[in-house]
């Protein structure tokens, strides 16, 4: 209990010893940095990176590195303020030809770091290797293609037009690897949804390694109608252009069904007259089979294809 009392009695400072202490306690800590500050210290400092090149020509094709880890030594402060304002600190390598680059060892980066690290002195480079892949800077033009085969329909509804993309074209400027396997027309998927009225959307343009590539324009809008359909069910005589010697069908005809917006349904009774069905041309060994989906010619616009019967063929000879 006497412990207790005076524990009690120590803490019974009125509000000016309270003061007092606090002012001790700050200048205490005060003198504490300021000593701290004024000595040496070696310490690893992220700073940042810039691989300068010339951007009109090349092209990234992977991130480039943004940031340096190296070893300096130096007084406190002139660590502190490094630390705290790097903008004016930044590591600077220019390349010449960036396309012959691919590597950059940290050893080598030592004499661009000393010449901006200011008063602090370097020890060494921490980062070990810095990897680049710059590449000439290459324009395409490609057709972008809307795709809506993810789309749902309520009952007896579906796509009557077109499906139209406003601009029907982009330009894309990138690196040469990338823009070159690209083929001459991208799609632009249609988010998965129950549409049941005319549908009219802006979409962005997405690719692989869009990060790396400058689209213009960056979205583009698709629209179509939508209204009522009904599905036709015609069957077809097969045509075998370019017939291969010893090649054998077991069918002469095939059945498909055809979805016909309910507004064309007069004009499909003519126009369904042109159509035909195609065999595709393909080669197999003597004795092999093969199933293929038959071809249709003289296709309405307006037609939607919803199933269509495959073929065996055979090479017999």
């Amino acid at each position: 209990m006497k412990f207790l009392r005076a524990i009690i009695s120590l803490l019974r400072f009125d509000r000016t010893n309270w003061t007092a202490l606090a002012l001790c306690v700050f200048a205490a800590i005060i003198f504490w940095t300021f000593n701290a500050l004024n000595k040496e210290y070696a310490s690893n400092l992220s700073v940042p990176l810039r691989i300068e090149f010339d951007e009109d020509q090349f092209a990234a094709a992977k991130e480039i590195p943004v940031k340096l880890t190296v070893n300096v030594s130096g007084n406190g402060w002139d660590l502190l303020r490094a630390s705290l304002n790097q903008k004016s600190s930044v590591i600077t390598i220019p390349i010449e030809r960036p396309t012959e680059v691919h590597r950059i060892p940290g050893a080598i980066l030592a004499p661009q770091v000393v010449s901006q690290l200011g008063p602090l002195k370097l020890n060494f480079v921490v980062s070990d290797t810095l990897r680049l892949s710059i590449e000439q800077k290459t324009t395409r033009h490609l057709k972008l293609v809307a795709d809506i085969s993810k789309v749902n329909f309520r009952a007896n509804m579906g796509q009557i037009s077109p499906a139209l993309v406003l601009p029907d074209s982009i330009r894309l400027e990138g690196p040469s690897s990338y823009l070159t396997a690209l083929p001459d027309s991208l799609n632009i998927e249609v988010p998965r949804r129950l549409i049941t009225a005319h549908y009219r959307e802006t979409l962005e343009v997405r690719m692989e390694h869009s990060e790396f590539i400058k689209r213009d324009p960056p979205v583009v809008e698709i629209f179509f109608e939508v209204g009522l359909v009904r599905n036709v069910s015609l069957r077809l005589p097969l045509i075998e252009p370019n017939k291969v010697f010893g090649m054998a069908t077991d069918q002469d005809s095939i059945t498909c069904i055809l979805q016909i917006p309910h507004r064309d349904q007069a004009r499909f009774k003519t126009d369904s007259t042109a159509l035909t069905a195609i065999l595709p041309v393909v080669r197999i060994q003597k004795g092999d089979s093969i199933r293929v989906a038959p071809l249709l010619g003289g296709l309405p616009s307006y037609a939607k294809i919803v199933h269509v019967d495959s073929v065996t063929l055979q090479r017999k000879l």
